[in-house]
């Protein structure tokens, strides 16, 4: 096989397999990430519920000072009663008397349910603390469980990294250039084996009199349609 082909081939195995490391250091991390945004959700969840909550308390304030009002407003009408003479009078103070009643039937209803509601918000609020303190002692176990073996993947990284810069200097430096944008530009790989006639990378046919110069492995040529590096090697001689 052609010298340059065969290190542009074990430099794109040590990419890939560093590709693997920084894969996993990045699950890693968002794993974590995803837990700590949970937590900041669970606290916003509890900010909008006491918001809810201070919002109804507000409503029941309200409510209450119209029920005493109400409530005055109709002993004010039934004292009243006791001083009008006319039939008119007292049918008219009893419509005011009676739709009072109503109304204040109405507000305690109200408050009723807003107390209701209060308290299961606050049941909720109490359920959400606790989910904050058990996935808050999750975090604080899984940033120190995950910085440890991030920082294991990294050290074992270092000397993938050596070992690349050694074959990466083997490399022409126009050629390793183009490496590295096919490798940018077609998701890491950049070197793509050729089988009976088709690019292992882009899984299209290339052109027979081309196969049969790469077949003679004395050049390095690209691919017509996704213009990766191309050779050959049959499958029994693939590692």
């Amino acid at each position: 096989m052609n010298e340059v082909i065969s290190q542009l081939i074990t430099l794109q195995k040590i990419d890939l397999q560093l590709d693997t490391i920084d894969n996993e250091i990045k699950q890693k991390q968002d794993a974590l990430d995803k837990l700590a945004a949970l937590l900041v959700q669970r606290e916003a969840d509890i900010a909008q519920l006491n918001e809810q909550i201070s919002a109804l308390e507000q409503e029941r304030r309200i409510l209450d000072l119209e029920l005493s009002e109400e409530l005055a407003h109709v002993k004010s009408r039934q004292s009243k009663m006791m001083q009008v003479q006319t039939g008119r009078e007292q049918t008219a103070i009893l419509k005011e008397i009676e739709d009072g009643k109503q109304g204040i039937k109405e507000k305690e209803e109200k408050i009723v349910l807003i107390m209701e509601e209060v308290e299961s918000l606050t049941a909720q609020i109490a359920r959400q603390k606790e989910l904050v303190q058990e996935e808050g002692k999750n975090l604080t176990a899984e940033t120190g469980s995950t910085k440890e073996t991030i920082e294991a993947i990294i050290k074992n990284k270092e000397g993938q990294d050596q070992n690349r810069q050694q074959h990466a200097s083997q490399v022409e430096a126009k050629l390793l250039s183009k490496y590295n944008v096919l490798r940018e530009r077609r998701n890491g790989l950049a070197v793509a084996n050729v089988l009976a006639g088709v690019c292992q990378g882009c899984f299209m046919s290339i052109p027979p009199q081309q196969y049969n110069i790469l077949l003679r492995g004395d050049r390095h040529l690209e691919c017509p349609v996704c213009q990766r590096i191309i050779y050959h090697l049959p499958p029994d001689d693939q590692e």
